[in-house]
């Protein structure tokens, strides 16, 4: 993504805040442009570009009704195979191409000294990125403006690993998620550090749809730790990998969005973003 792109995120991203903070008033389009500073047809292109629908539709997606509206859905259909089994490719991206590997205590004995990690930073639909791996799969992966953050909170995870900032296969294959096209995305391998309940966790993250959500008590039920959810918290904010393991898709109980490790405003537009996609793809398919 070009240094445009980020420009575009970044307005994009106050655009959504102002129409939230004044979406009683119903401002219009005109209105919203002049507030991030561009003309009407710029930010209306703009906009569908990055989201695939309009700035008022995509405001209807991060909605609390909506938000409502979904965990009513996963509710009823937790035990629903049939309802597993019967969505797009689409909707169930990570489930079908994300797989985790565990790592073993050898590997991140010693603070990771006998892994070498290769990082770069890219640039995504949500912001700067940071991406690292191992010889096996991504290690991790976190939204960070700042290089020299990024890669000290990277490093805080291995302080004894050996780094060297350099982009491979891994790493690129892990970022064509953010690709419009899927049709050619391979299986994406995570190499994770992790006691055994929080790997139980982050697979159960790889199960809820693109376009749906759930909640820690659902995802407490699913995992068969139905009066865990204060742990299943914890590890879902433990999350070593961004989008990868989508543990934006967990909200709160009553529908409010909840908090998120890379920002609460980031979740929000992940989530819309998503939805976006779902009913564009399910619209064409219609």
């Amino acid at each position: 993504m070009s240094t445009q792109n980020q420009i575009d995120y970044n307005r994009i991203a106050k655009a959504i805040e102002y129409i939230r903070s004044n979406f009683r008033l119903q401002p219009s389009l005109e209105e919203v442009a002049e507030k991030i500073n561009v003309s009407p047809t710029h930010f209306q292109k703009m906009f569908s570009d990055w989201a695939g629908t309009s700035p008022k539709k995509f405001l209807q997606f991060i909605s609390l009704e909506h938000a409502k509206s979904l965990l009513k859905q996963e509710k009823a259909s937790l035990f629903d195979t049939a309802y597993e089994t019967g969505l797009s490719s689409t909707s169930r991206l990570h489930d079908l191409f994300v797989k985790i590997e565990g790592m073993s205590p050898a590997e991140y004995k010693n603070g990771g000294k006998s892994l070498n990690i290769n990082y770069s930073f890219s640039e995504t639909p949500f912001g700067k990125v940071i991406t690292a791996s191992t010889e096996k799969g991504i290690c991790y992966m976190a939204f960070e403006n700042d290089k020299e953050t990024a890669l000290g909170d990277l490093k805080s995870k291995f302080p004894n690993a050996s780094f060297l900032e350099k982009q491979n296969e891994i790493q690129k294959n892990a970022l064509s998620i953010f690709n419009k096209d899927w049709t050619k995305l391979n299986t994406i391998k995570l190499h994770l550090k992790g006691t055994d309940f929080q790997l139980k966790v982050w697979e159960s993250l790889l199960t809820i749809p693109m376009g749906k959500l759930s909640t820690y008590g659902n995802l407490a039920d699913k995992i068969g730790h139905s009066k865990a959810s204060r742990a299943v918290g914890t590890a879902i904010g433990s999350n070593p990998v961004a989008f990868l393991i989508p543990c934006h898709r967990v909200i709160q109980s009553s529908g409010n969005i909840g908090g998120y490790r890379w920002g609460g405003e980031r979740k929000q537009l992940i989530v819309g973003w998503e939805s976006s996609r779902v009913y564009t793809e399910n619209s064409i398919l219609l």
